[in-house]
């Protein structure tokens, strides 16, 4: 079998309400998904072994926890598959910082393997199974920048405006489940509708509780500031302003505090995978 060669894209959340509690525990949400053309490098290479092995240049984690093996094991028992593949994973998204690598990694797995293993399952079949490993995972399927909304599986494509992007990463994890669980998160915005984003200061309803429990995450905030609008992504750590030139979110990045981590992006509104197998 032939070998793939992909970008697993990076995510932002421009902006993040928080409309609601569900009554299985989950959040109902309204964010806009704005792809990078910066992420993870991701080969995949078939085989008839039946077999997921899964390389990376970090530590290994456990397959029981690795949404690529998670994906990989869902396609196969979904299509009786007897197929299997080598997949390597060169991470270049820092982990736990609210920029979707895992989610990203996981649709990818998907969207590839159905090509690499012939399985000829619809984009929405593949999102549908995507929305069981993680509410980030089905934007990365259909591969482009969308509004979404529910727990993040109702998907509307948006052409964005081309803009550049700093995000900066600080030297911590933030934990997704204790931010949603937390007492003071605000839960109860008013839903907008997509016509009104033109008119909108975006926010992160998850910031404030962040800042307040991870100071290093408000710093990058308050840095920022100096050359725009911040705004955090997801539940953070990872910090972002955006720009109208590839050059001026250079010379920021060139200023950047040595403990902390940055990359400039510029925003997409289609993935490789997109364009090539969706």
């Amino acid at each position: 079998m032939s070998t793939i060669n992909i970008m697993s894209p990076a995510k932002i959340n421009l902006l993040l309400h928080i409309t609601g509690r569900r009554s299985d525990g989950y959040h109902n949400i309204q964010t806009i998904f704005q792809l990078l053309n910066y992420g993870d490098e991701m080969s995949f290479s078939g085989n008839d072994t039946g077999r997921i092995d899964i390389t990376t240049n970090l530590d290994s984690i456990p397959k029981q926890d690795n949404l690529i093996f998670l994906a990989a094991k869902k396609l196969q028992h979904v299509t009786a598959g007897v197929k299997g593949c080598s997949i390597h994973v060169q991470k270049k998204i820092p982990l736990g910082a609210g920029l979707g690598g895992g989610s990203s990694n996981a649709a990818t797995t998907l969207v590839v393997l159905n090509k690499l293993w012939q399985c000829d399952l619809s984009n929405a079949a593949l999102a549908t199974m995507a929305s069981e490993l993680g509410a980030d995972v089905p934007v990365f399927v259909y591969g482009q920048s969308a509004f979404a909304e529910g727990i993040g599986e109702l998907i509307t494509p948006l052409e964005l405006p081309k803009m550049w992007f700093l995000v900066i990463t600080p030297n911590c994890h933030v934990s997704t489940k204790e931010i949603f669980s937390h007492p003071q998160l605000t839960r109860n915005s008013a839903p907008i509708k997509i016509r009104a984003l033109d008119r909108l200061r975006f926010r992160n309803d998850c910031q404030s509780v962040v800042f307040e429990q991870y100071p290093e995450v408000d710093n990058v905030f308050r840095w920022l500031k100096q050359f725009g609008q911040p705004l955090m992504t997801g539940t953070g750590s990872s910090v972002f302003c955006s720009f109208d030139r590839e050059s001026e979110a250079n010379d920021a990045l060139l200023q950047l505090p040595n403990e902390w981590n940055g990359f400039v992006a510029q925003g997409i509104n289609f993935s490789e995978s997109n364009q090539k197998y969706v």
